[in-house]
């Protein structure tokens, strides 16, 4: 066997490599090869791959992470709005300090858009991510950012080799934020034809329903009434509360039934209820192994936690909303609601697949941002919302990476620093066991390593 076959193409070694295995090992060096990972382990077990060929970064101390997977972030409208974001609009302390257009046309505009995500994204360590809702439902939709044109643009860029990261998306059969029907939902799931898969690059998983709308606008569905009286409702269209809600469980199960992967954004504790018990019949019918999550999950009562955890469904919520938004939940539904208010810990320690993403644009994409408030609950005001539900940095290092490769299906070859997985990495250019987590964010990204090749190193 020739050198050049055993040898690596990268090493990294001398540092911490957070492996986020089975028992969050943590390594000193690992070797790439092909794309894959070669070897984790100590500096003297790799380094005999080190060849002529091989490129050796020492680390010096610093963090090697698996690929940073947000598994919920707009990724075209991220391109469209960044470096404004959403919350940062809605707090009036921010908005569009670019030269963009406020709607996207034509493919040109996407694919810009898509593009310029890719470069933010690696700054970043980011080498996954999940589209959380493209289709027709939103053709004629205002922003053009969220029409079934996008999911063709995406298809093509990886096609291309030009995407930066491996893209998960879920198809949107109605309006972003607003209403849909069942009917028009089956329409869709018979007869929109989403591209076909790049493999190890794009990949349409399935379909995004919304439930309901959120707590602060008194539009998300409740058990405990609004303290104007009301309990909000879903967004399906229905002559009342009980045919809107027959209509989403026909739409789950019609999806389900397609072989659809499922997302719903669901955040009062009525529709989170309603949603985890139709999730859990649908897979109680044939036992398959779908990957259907919550999505934002805002208020989870204790007994759905436990529905979700026996049935094998995921939540996928965004640290940063209950330390920016608590004081809005409590003026709408009052303190007694803060009991079942994004319940991170609450939701680990029942067993529930647990991630952690960013929904930018109306966070921050900087992951960092996203963990250091998971572990501390601490906003940018100071204050510490929620203390009890307060994750270690394992555990939210979990929810960024492995735990998203599970929801795309790929825990068996993503998310985590194992021989013969893909080669995504992070590096960060400290140690990020050393850093206060509120101090994080300002631990920099070194480089970004997708497929073994580097997308962005300083």
């Amino acid at each position: 066997m020739s050198e050049e076959s055993t040898t690596a193409d990268l090493v990294l070694t001398g540092g911490r490599v957070h492996t986020v295995d089975a028992h969050d090992r943590v390594a000193e060096a690992v070797a790439v090869r092909d794309g894959r990972i070669a070897r984790v382990g100590t500096a003297s077990e790799v380094a005999p791959l080190v060849g002529k060929g091989t490129r050796l970064i020492p680390l010096k101390g610093r963090t090697v992470l698996p690929g940073i997977n947000d598994s919920h972030l707009h990724g075209v409208w991220l391109g469209l709005m960044w470096p404004g974001l959403l919350m940062d609009q809605l707090a009036g302390t921010g908005g569009h300090t670019h030269d963009a257009p406020t709607r996207l046309e034509g493919a040109e505009q996407r694919r810009r858009a898509i593009l310029r995500t890719a470069d933010l994204l690696a700054s970043f360590g980011v080498t996954s991510y999940t589209e959380p809702g493209l289709g027709p439902g939103e053709d004629e939709g205002p922003s053009g950012c969220f029409g079934s044109a996008a999911l063709r643009d995406y298809a093509d860029l990886a096609a291309e080799g030009l995407l930066k990261a491996r893209v998960t998306a879920l198809m949107l059969f109605g309006e972003l934020d607003g209403r849909s029907s069942a009917a028009e939902f089956e329409e869709g799931l018979r007869d929109f034809k989403p591209p076909a898969e790049v493999p190890g690059r794009f990949r349409v998983a399935g379909v995004k329903i919304f439930a309901d709308g959120i707590p602060p606008m008194r539009t998300a569905w409740t058990d405990r009434p609004y303290t104007d009286g009301s309990h909000g409702s879903l967004l399906i269209d229905g002559e009342s509360d009980g045919e809107r809600e027959a209509a989403l469980r026909a739409m789950i199960d019609a999806a389900h039934d397609a072989g659809h992967q499922i997302g719903v954004h669901a955040t009062g504790d009525r529709a989170t209820r309603v949603v985890a018990d139709a999730f859990a019949a649908a897979l109680a019918r044939d036992g398959r192994d779908a990957r259907h999550y919550v999505i934002h999950g805002d208020l989870l009562a204790p007994a759905t936690l436990t529905v979700l955890a026996s049935s094998g469904i995921g939540v996928n919520t965004q640290a940063g909303i209950p330390v920016a938004t608590e004081p809005m939940l409590v003026g709408a539904l009052g303190e007694a609601a803060l009991r079942d208010a994004w319940p991170t810990r609450d939701a680990l320690d029942a067993g529930v697949r647990l991630c952690l993403s960013s929904d930018a644009p109306v966070l921050t994409p900087d992951w960092r941002a996203g963990l250091a408030a998971a572990v501390t609950r601490r906003g940018l005001d100071g204050a510490v919302r929620g203390q009890a539900q307060r994750l270690a940095v394992a555990e939210a290092l979990r929810a960024y990476t492995i735990t998203p490769a599970w929801q795309d299906g790929a825990e068996d070859w993503k998310g985590s620093i194992e021989a013969g997985k893909v080669a995504d990495l992070c590096v960060l250019d400290g140690d990020l066991l050393a850093v206060e987590p509120q101090a994080l964010p300002s631990l920099p990204v070194a480089m970004t390593v997708l497929d073994g090749r580097v997308v962005h190193e300083v």
